[in-house]
């Protein structure tokens, strides 16, 4: 009997530790290796866009990342935040048509809540609360709203007007080219 006991925790802990170590190992190697790979995909795809020396001229469609509109339209948008070129740049978000004028909508894939407080005007806004950090769920009656614990803040400048968040939502760089409003660096 104590062949019995003594045999399988001799053999078995040399053989199943060794080999889950590898395994856990293995599974570590492999998840660090996609998150490296995940993140820096958008990285990647964000740098081979920008170079004015490889296919500048022909703005409209090409192989970036969906459509961006065209130069010509985009004069005829309203004053936005950082439409300085024609050449379109960033990350597109969402059709111009998403965002109602007093209004917002809050893109979750891209953690940005843009605004409309009037017509023509966009503001961009980390779509992550400053309170607890949870995602900002909906804009309504002029202010972008945390769903968490109910705090509020400005669609103008992303300041706090209710709740327990006592810091403004960290502005970002939104411009509309075309018929879309895109994310800019």
């Amino acid at each position: 009997m104590s062949d019995d006991t003594m045999a399988p925790p001799t053999s078995q802990p040399a053989a199943e530790p060794d080999g889950l170590t590898r395994d856990r190992r293995s599974v570590l190697r492999c998840a660090a290796i996609a998150a490296l790979v995940g993140a820096s995909a958008p990285i990647l795809a964000a740098c081979g866009g920008g170079d004015s020396s490889t296919g500048s001229a022909p703005t409209t469609g090409g192989t970036s990342s969906g459509p961006t509109g065209t130069p010509s339209s985009a004069p005829t948008s309203a004053p936005t935040t950082g439409a300085s070129s024609g050449a379109p740049t960033g990350k597109v978000l969402g059709a111009v048509s998403d965002v109602p004028v007093g209004g917002g909508k809050v893109f979750a894939d891209a953690k940005v809540v843009v605004t409309q407080p009037t017509a023509g005007q966009f503001k961009g806004f980390s779509a992550i609360c400053t309170h607890q950090g949870n995602p900002v769920g909906s804009v309504e009656g002029g202010q972008i709203i945390c769903p968490f614990h109910q705090s509020h803040f400005s669609i103008t400048d992303g300041a706090p007007v209710s709740g327990p968040a006592q810091s403004p939502l960290p502005a970002v760089n939104v411009a509309v080219q075309g018929t879309n409003v895109v994310q800019t660096a």
